[in-house]
């Protein structure tokens, strides 16, 4: 077993240190940044606030080192996703994001999760994949993941029993856990007139219900949080209204205060990927 489903106890995530991160125009987010320099040491000390919550809630961490040649690896959910079986290898978008392909493909390796499929014709990154219950992923089609990629990841994840939803988004969200996220079994986060009225009305009709953000928390990452299990969620310490909401639904949150990693376009979702989450 490695990964069962998007909330119940994780257990083990693999994250990348941001030593080489840069804010590239590669989204929304970063667009804004592109002509700053990045505080290196900021950006470590905020890495290590992150990993140290991890730890203090019981949750082995491993790292792929960091690599000048790949800047953006600290973004580590992005080179695929894991279920129950293993996990699948997506495909980058963006030449500059190749090498993490190739060097996480290795750590996987390393670490003996074995990879259950590749999407190699399409294009497909894990901030779209959103593991809903153990037999149910979402599949984001935003600006990372398209048609064949999701028809790839299908081909993979449905002769295995998974049932896979497929949701198409505005491409200036990015990925899909910009705009959603679920944080408990029956609870997310989501701008959610942002996604369309199919995928909002199985929600509904399995019992998924949502804290409402407006669109502009999307580029403020107030979407972009991690699910620990036993209804506790990693969040930002700005996201002050979606925290509140959070805690009157009984969720218990670890905040995190992280602003200039936030630059590259990505949160505590984009910087984990998780290896051992189960009941």
């Amino acid at each position: 077993m490695y990964v069962s489903d998007g909330t119940s106890k994780l257990r083990k995530v693999l994250v990348s240190r941001p030593e080489f991160l840069k804010p590239a125009p590669i989204n929304e987010i970063a667009k804004k940044w592109k002509d700053t320099t990045m505080d290196v040491e900021v950006m470590l000390k905020e890495h290590e606030a992150f990993v140290k919550a991890y730890e203090e809630n019981g949750i082995e961490v491993a790292y792929l080192d960091a690599d000048q040649e790949r800047p953006n690896s600290v973004f580590a959910r992005d080179f695929g996703g894991c279920v129950k079986e293993g996990y699948i290898l997506g495909n980058f978008k963006l030449d500059m994001r190749y090498k993490e392909h190739v060097d996480y493909k290795a750590m996987m390796e390393k670490l003996e999760i074995p990879m259950i499929g590749e999407v190699k014709e399409g294009i497909f990154e894990g901030g779209d994949f959103m593991f809903m219950n153990d037999h149910w992923v979402a599949l984001g089609l935003c600006d990372r993941t398209n048609e064949r990629g999701a028809e790839e990841v299908e081909a993979i994840l449905e002769p295995l029993g998974y049932e896979v939803t497929r949701v198409p988004l505005d491409k200036r969200y990015l990925h899909l856990d910009m705009c959603f996220n679920l944080v408990d079994e029956h609870l997310a986060v989501a701008y959610k007139e942002g996604l369309p009225e199919s995928f909002q009305k199985l929600l509904e009709e399995r019992k998924v219900k949502i804290i409402e953000v407006p669109e502009e928390s999307i580029f403020l990452h107030g979407c972009n949080l991690q699910a620990l299990g036993d209804k506790k969620v990693m969040s930002l310490k700005q996201n002050v209204a979606v925290n509140e909401e959070l805690k009157k639904r009984g969720m218990e949150v670890v905040e995190l205060d992280i602003t200039e990693i936030l630059k590259a376009g990505g949160g505590p979702h984009c910087m984990t990927f998780p290896l051992k989450r189960f009941s």
